[in-house]
């Protein structure tokens, strides 16, 4: 009866020891069964590729409003760009990572390269993935020439220029985990960058040069807990101090900076377990083309093409061709920037007071003074105006205190500047080889010949060279003789010859008729 007893017992015992391994069961699968469903939710892949600036900012931040308003759970930003304005890059960083706040997990796609700009973006996300055969790294900032060229900065520039990069991936790294030494490497140089491990415990971490020397060259041997890390393709320093960092997907899986090697969505489907592949939103046409419109490049022609047809219209007035093709030039050269978020309101108004100043200074004031100068000076400013996007948080007319905002109002003024030295350039050419081009013909009408202008004598037949006449009216020296029956206008050789005086024609040619009086008059 005890053995059964017991029994009954251990039978009970098992029983509850069941329930509760049950129950814990539950509780352990609940937060995967959530997490499963987390990574499941809906995905989309928001672009961005070309150089970042306003134009790229407005429109992310429209894909992404889209994005969260359809449901998105995940959205994966595609960067394929080798960077662009800073305060920009900022301001899209800055959305990146108020989006996991939103409830949206955040994935940053490097499918092909993430330089300058595209790396401040891609670690403001929370996790990083890499195509094969991509890169990341290499933010320090840069000057732009409008052909296309670079610009090398003062140490003092770059300094400044620096300062609010390094704030932000400092900012990112601390947010998402990534190694703050790395993102520094990124964006300066000067130092350098160790990968070391721990002989005991397998621990890795990056160092600086000066905590490499501590732990491995001044250490002693025997104590010494620290080496340098043996990866195949890894070199040591990962990054000298004449360097920026710039790694490949291989180095950036390794060093813990992104978290896979992903080729297409399929292969990103699968990695994070979506229920189906990510929602692809591409950047509209409207936006492309105002991306266009908005290169330096294509502002420039616009602003030669509106002082040659200015020019053209002012030495040919009533062509209407040439005056026309100038204001839509002006107009597209205004609007484009506006129309991009680039332009900020002040520009718009110093070109509304430069143009009223220049009116009082040509229509009022008589003469041209100091009015109508500042009035000129005003409408340049609000040209190279429009070059300069409008600073974080900062309001219209303050002091720029970006370096990338100060790069933008160099653009201007080299971008104008080459523009009218161009126009001049066309000008000269258009003189000198327009007037004779088969087109002119068609668009300007020629001068008149001195046979065409050459008007038709009211005295033919009268007034002969030799035919003698009686002065009607007294020559003063001009006065009027009669010939027969016909009263002309003629001239004498500057003598005064009365009334009723004979005189002898000297010369007659078209209208004018020149006599001398005679003897026996």
């Amino acid at each position: 009866m005890s053995a059964r007893r017991s029994a009954t017992r251990l039978h009970i015992r098992r029983t509850v020891a069941g329930i509760y391994l049950s129950a814990a069961a539950l509780l352990t699968v609940a937060p995967l069964a959530a997490e499963g469903t987390r990574r499941s939710g809906r995905a989309f892949v928001v672009p961005i590729r070309g150089e970042i600036n306003d134009v790229m900012r407005r429109s992310l931040e429209r894909r992404v409003e889209r994005a969260r308003q359809a449901g998105a759970d995940m959205l994966v930003f595609e960067i394929d760009t080798l960077g662009g304005l800073v305060t920009s890059a900022i301001d899209i960083s800055t959305l990146i990572k108020k989006l996991p706040d939103q409830g949206v997990r955040t994935v940053a796609w490097v499918n092909d390269k993430a330089i300058s700009a595209g790396a401040m973006i891609s670690v403001a996300a929370q996790e990083i993935v890499m195509s094969p055969a991509s890169r990341i790294g290499d933010c320090a900032p840069i000057m732009v020439t409008p052909t296309g060229g670079l610009e090398e900065l003062g140490d003092t520039e770059r300094a400044k220029a620096e300062s609010p990069v390094l704030v932000e991936f400092r900012d990112s790294a601390h947010r998402n985990g990534y190694d703050a030494l790395l993102c520094r490497a990124m964006v300066t140089v000067g130092e350098e960058v160790w990968w070391l491990e721990n002989t005991q415990t397998a621990e890795r971490k990056f160092v600086d040069g000066e905590e490499k020397k501590r732990l491995i060259d001044k250490a002693d041997a025997e104590l010494r807990q620290w080496k340098l890390v043996d990866e195949k393709g890894i070199r040591q320093p990962v990054d000298s101090a004449t360097e920026l960092l710039t790694v490949y997907q291989r180095e950036a899986v390794l060093f813990g900076f992104a978290r896979a090697i992903i080729s297409d969505l399929s292969q990103m489907r699968a990695h994070y377990e979506l229920g189906s592949l990510p929602v692809m939103l591409e950047i509209s046409g409207w936006e492309k083309f105002a991306l266009w419109l908005n290169n330096p490049i294509v502002r420039g022609v616009l602003f030669v093409i509106m002082l040659l047809g200015a020019y053209i219209e002012f030495q040919h007035p009533g062509l209407i061709l040439p005056g026309a093709t100038a204001l839509i030039a002006l107009a597209i050269f205004l609007a484009a920037p506006y129309a991009a978020g680039l332009a900020d309101i002040w520009t718009l108004v110093l070109l509304v007071i430069g143009l009223v100043l220049l009116g009082i200074e040509i229509f009022v004031i008589p003469g041209f003074g100091i009015v109508g100068v500042l009035g000129i000076m005003l409408i340049l400013a609000a040209f190279v105006g429009t070059f300069v996007p409008s600073e974080p948080g900062a309001p219209p007319f303050s002091i720029p205190t970006f370096q990338g905002t100060w790069d933008a109002i160099k653009l201007g003024i080299m971008t104008l500047s080459i523009s009218v030295i161009a126009a001049v350039i066309g000008i000269a050419l258009l003189a000198r080889y327009l007037p004779h081009a088969p087109i002119a013909g068609r668009m300007v009408l020629a001068n008149p010949s001195a046979e065409a202008l050459a008007l038709r004598d009211p005295y033919a037949g009268v007034a002969q060279v030799g035919d003698v006449g009686v002065v009607v009216g007294d020559l003063r020296p001009g006065g009027t003789v009669r010939f027969g029956q016909h009263i002309v206008d003629a001239q004498s050789q500057g003598e005064y010859v009365v009334s009723g005086a004979r005189v002898q024609v000297l010369s007659h040619e078209g209208m004018r008729i020149v006599v001398r009086p005679l003897p026996n008059a």
